[in-house]
């Protein structure tokens, strides 16, 4: 049986802009990836580990495909999610809803990156 999901997109507009903010957020350097199909598309991938547990995906720019206002809700997962949404505004987004109990699924913050995309945090502490 397979994790149901296997990649992510974030579309963004301005993917210098987009790029300091996931790796200040996050402290990770997003890596480019290449275009597949050749030109048209900009992609910087987010660090992942072979083998390991969970999915992974990019940032990427393409015409006709704005950011924003979507109904996908991508959660990155953390060690505390309060630490990540520290990092939030600093880094030029907004805290939607700052760390959030969840029971025993752990906690929650939404925030929006500098394109406009909501974005999750989880942890379990």
């Amino acid at each position: 049986m397979r994790n149901p999901i296997g990649w992510f997109e974030i579309h963004v507009q301005d993917m210098a802009r987009a790029r300091a903010f996931y790796e200040a957020v996050f402290g990770q350097t997003l890596q480019p990836l290449p275009s597949p199909g050749g030109e048209g598309m900009e992609m910087l991938a987010f660090p992942m580990q072979q083998g390991s547990h969970g999915a992974s995906g990019a940032l990427v720019k393409m015409a006709g495909m704005p950011s924003g206002g979507n109904s996908t809700l991508v959660y990155f997962a953390c060690a505390d999610c309060a630490v990540e949404a520290g990092k939030v505004v600093p880094a030029g987004g907004q805290v939607y809803k700052g760390k959030t109990a969840i029971g025993p699924h752990g906690f929650f913050a939404l925030a929006l990156d500098t394109e406009g995309n909501m974005i999750g945090l989880h942890s379990m502490a």
